[in-house]
């Protein structure tokens, strides 16, 4: 085997410390979060935009670290079908609706199917290969989903593995992959370890660069694959991809290092690591904050009814939810919050609003300061420390 004396790194053997405290902290945060994450209460039109806006990032990253220059609206215009390019632009589509059909119909189509085989093998990288560089141009020699049969140099200063050892390689890989070096000890432990494979097998794809052509998007459609078979949940599972997007120097600078350093993997791991925990706090805050709004409504609602029907009483709810989407605002400006709030008091003077203002501050929904206003949203943060007044 050649590469054993060319690529002497690739030797299918990892050591994680577990004196690293501060990775396996980040694990455990990460596990505790995807949990916390997969269980999440949300009505279905936020959970269906959420899966969107980060199926967007992930198919725009995963294609934008090889080149292509379509934005993110863009991208989201072709998940909703709604995209239109000029010819000119239309292979850049193609490389979206590639990424796109990976996703949508192997990996998410094979986990929603419990009679299906989840493990990874050389086949099922073929065939990602296969249709990520589906209906696209290519040299001559690539031929999509087979393993190359020539040399190839990435990024001008790294050969990949000899061609005549890669169909070997693949299978090593594959095997180790699946064996029981990242077999968790303990069941609280499967997600820190799901995560640890994913991106190991991210780099050893990087290294050994299998195939003629889209071989980075290869290896991050099988991250991605890793990542939601093992547990995690479908937009978490989008979320390294783009934070390699995001971070875009550092990726090729810490994937150049693992090898020159001999094979020693844990700076990258710890480099992703913190990218995907990152990520998962932003989304844990955009599900808070949407179980937040919720909440706040179904509180105001509760308030009001009890009480008697009438205009008044639906004009007051009106305001404090308006309120509630804005921070102190000054009291003559609270009408223009909204074009119906505006309608409303339009015909009446200022003391309808002072008097539905008061109103709301009785019921302890709002707090009135030097001209100002604001919803007091904060009442229904439950088990936050209570500030306790000096006396």
């Amino acid at each position: 085997m050649r590469y054993k004396e060319s690529h002497p790194w690739i030797r299918f053997q990892l050591k994680v410390s577990t004196g690293d405290h501060h990775l396996w902290l980040q694990l455990g945060e990460i596990a505790s979060k995807c949990e916390h994450l997969s269980g999440v209460p949300l009505k279905p039109d936020f959970a269906a935009e959420l899966h969107k806006v980060f199926l967007t990032k992930g198919v725009m990253a995963t294609t934008a670290i090889e080149g292509n220059t379509l934005s993110e609206e863009q991208v989201r215009a072709q998940i909703d079908g709604k995209l239109q390019l000029p010819p000119s632009q239309e292979y850049l589509q193609r490389e979206i609706q590639n990424i796109l059909e990976v996703i949508n119909q192997e990996i998410s189509v094979q986990v929603a199917q419990p009679e299906e085989k989840k493990e990874l093998c050389p086949g099922l990288l073929k065939r990602f290969n296969e249709r990520i560089l589906g209906g696209l141009e290519v040299d001559e020699e690539v031929v999509p989903g087979e393993y190359r049969g020539h040399s190839v140099l990435v990024g001008g200063n790294y050969r990949g593995a000899p061609a005549e050892d890669c169909a070997y390689l693949m299978e090593r890989l594959c095997e180790w992959l699946g064996g029981p070096d990242f077999v968790a000890p303990q069941q609280e432990l499967a997600i820190p370890f799901a995560v640890i494979r994913a991106v190991v097998a991210h780099v050893y794809l990087a290294w050994i660069h299998p195939f003629g052509d889209g071989n980075g998007r290869t290896a991050r459609a099988m991250e991605f694959h890793l990542l939601f078979t093992s547990g995690l949940p479908l937009p978490a599972s989008h979320l390294l991809s783009d934070h390699y997007n995001k971070t875009r120097s550092k990726y090729y600078r810490e994937l150049d290092r693992a090898s020159k350093s001999g094979g020693d993997l844990m700076p990258f791991i710890r480099y992703a690591v913190q990218g995907l925990l990152d990520g998962l706090r932003e989304q844990i805050a955009l599900v808070r904050a949407h179980q937040m709004e919720v909440a706040w409504e179904n509180y105001v609602h509760q308030a009001f009814r009890e009480k008697k029907t009438s205009p008044a009483q639906k004009r007051r709810r009106d305001l404090i939810l308006a309120l509630s989407t804005r921070e102190w605002v000054e009291v003559e400006e609270v009408e223009l919050i909204t074009p119906k709030l505006a309608r409303e008091y339009a015909t009446a003077g200022d003391r309808m609003l002072q008097r539905d203002l008061n109103a709301l501050a009785k019921l302890g929904l709002v707090e009135r300061t030097f001209g100002k206003v604001r919803a007091r949203r904060e009442i229904i943060q439950a088990f936050l420390p209570v500030r306790i007044k000096s006396t």
